[in-house]
């Protein structure tokens, strides 16, 4: 017993290193302006630090349309102890990914007794380079933080599946629910736990099947509610069916599931943001149904054999649901960080059927082991070079439009990046690039005519605004910005005009009000103006 723990003990300090080693950059790294902002920086219930009046609305509140109090609530402590400076919050990552690692060695030999495979699969969990966009960007705490939950589930379930007792399960119920706060992805986790009931913990040969799926329905409960959740805190970007349509959708999901897949064994090109195709070539849907129904046909048709190709597939399967994008699409057709724990699944068929494969090899062993060491150097030197893109949001944005095309929405945020740096000639035309991919973003549109505006390029900025007042007619805002731009080159009457349609869609808007006053005033209205002025 002593020399198994020391063995273990042994085989996490290389882990902890090698995690480490690719990722301890990030302590050098800045914050980064996609979501990092609205999580940390910004968010004034999260940066001023650990409070009680923060604790009250980490769990009352949406934070930027999730519910994740345990996320907020780690946030804050982040702040607590380093401010707003990155490099705490990094560490932080850092350390809890790296936590994660070492209790997936630990889990995973718990429930196979397989040391040098679990030993494996933590070196590739801890260092692929699709989970870089999980460890190295700050607003995905919540993955790092539930993969450490999810994996205390795990090790807590196989404790109570070799010896059932209601203090056991009580315990995997709250250590779930911990998850689910840090998280909403882990809502297929109780499905994951029958898939391990079948293969390696083997619970079929003592209990029955309907047992086992009775057994999870208190965590599934747990699950609906997070679920319920989830919807209600996104429902602002859900895209309408006619928008995307359901076929658009299973399309999309099937085709997500094959380049993960693919990415998993060849990852390069990687980036943060994969922007959605308007249409799907029929031959990559056919190919990508066709590979998954004959993955999973082989996997039932070996499942009494080769047990762990069920389990493995159903796992990574299972826990692509949630973000797969058949309930609800957001604004990317697949992102690396969705894959940080499904892929695990794939790594467990892999690395037990090339194990069954080799089993009869003279050497196979030694192959298996030097084949082993190359994947780990391969994919570390990858995901330390992957990691360094993360150094800011230029060195971020520059390598996502290096490594996709059309992508509208990298150009916005590198154009938002060079705006608050004050380059901005550099900003305009990141601004006009990605517009010409998406003319119908108006956010854009407005965030240029500011600029625009801001460098004296009035007539320029009007044209934008007035873009944007077609894009959204009953946007108070898009009249007052157009109002204020007519008003600039002297165009009173139409300035007048919108300001007085600003203030019918938003009664009592006061910039409005007041702006129409001098507007009424400078137009030789001067009764008309002071029914405005004289309420500044």
């Amino acid at each position: 017993m002593r020399a198994q723990f020391v063995l273990k003990f042994a085989i996490s300090i290389p882990l902890v290193a090698l995690t480490f080693a690719v990722f301890a950059q990030t302590l050098g790294h800045d914050f980064v302006n996609y979501d990092d902002n609205k999580y940390v920086y910004e968010n004034a219930n999260v940066a001023q630090g650990f409070t009680v009046s923060g604790m009250r609305w980490a769990f009352a509140h949406f934070d930027n349309d999730n519910w994740h109090p345990l996320t907020s609530i780690s946030h804050m402590v982040d702040c607590q102890f380093f401010g707003v400076k990155p490099g705490g919050h990094h560490f932080m990552n850092v350390l809890l990914h790296t936590i994660a690692v070492v209790l997936l060695f630990l889990v995973l030999n718990q429930m196979t007794n397989a040391l040098w495979r679990s030993a494996f699969m933590a070196a590739l969990f801890a260092i692929h380079p699709l989970h870089v966009e999980s460890v190295a960007w700050v607003a995905e705490r919540k993955d790092v933080l539930s993969a450490v939950f999810f994996m205390l589930t795990l090790g807590a379930y196989t404790r109570y599946a070799r010896q059932p007792s209601v203090a056991r399960y009580l315990v995997v119920a709250i250590i779930f629910a911990c998850g689910l706060m840090s998280k909403a992805m882990l809502v297929t986790l109780p499905i994951v736990l029958l898939f391990l009931d079948y293969w390696p913990l083997n619970r079929l040969e003592r209990s029955s099947a309907v047992r086992l799926i009775a057994e999870k329905i208190p965590l599934l409960v747990l699950s609906a509610l997070s679920s319920a959740l989830t919807l209600l805190a996104q429902q602002k970007w859900e895209i309408r069916l006619d928008e995307l349509s359901l076929s658009w959708r299973i399309a999309n999901a099937a085709s997500a599931c094959v380049v993960y897949i693919w990415q998993m064994l060849w990852p390069v090109h990687l980036a943060v943001i994969y922007a959605h195709q308007e249409k799907l070539p029929l031959w990559q849907t056919i190919g990508a149904l066709v590979l998954l129904l004959s993955i999973s046909v082989s996997v039932f048709l070996l499942r009494r054999s080769r047990p762990y190709l069920a389990t493995g597939w159903g796992w990574y399967l299972i826990m692509l649901l949630p973000v797969i994008g058949l309930i609800k699409v957001g604004a990317l057709a697949h992102a690396d960080r969705y894959t940080y724990l499904p892929q695990i699944g794939l790594y467990l068929a892999v690395t037990w059927g090339i194990v069954d494969l080799t089993r009869s090899w003279r050497r196979g062993r030694e192959v298996l082991a030097v084949a082993a060491a190359a994947v780990i150097i391969l994919f570390a030197w990858y995901s330390w070079v992957q990691t360094s893109f993360w150094r800011n949001s230029e060195t971020l944005w520059r390598r996502t439009l290096a490594t996709t095309k059309y992508n509208d929405l990298a150009h916005f945020e590198l154009a938002e990046f060079l705006s608050k740096h004050r380059r901005f000639e550099e900003a305009v035309m990141e601004y006009e690039t990605g517009l010409s991919i998406d003319p119908q973003n108006s956010d854009a549109e407005t965030n240029l005519a500011n600029l625009l505006l801001e460098r004296g390029r009035t007539e320029e900025a009007v044209m934008h605004y007035e873009r944007v007042v077609r894009l959204e007619p009953a946007s108070a805002l898009a009249h007052y910005n157009f109002a204020v731009g007519l008003h600039r080159i002297g165009r009173l009457p139409a300035a007048i005009a919108h300001y007085e349609e600003a203030l019918k869609l938003e009664p009592g808007y006061p910039d409005a009000d007041y702006f129409l006053g001098q507007a009424l005033l400078q137009n030789g209205q001067p009764d008309e103006a002071k029914i405005h002025l004289e309420k500044h």
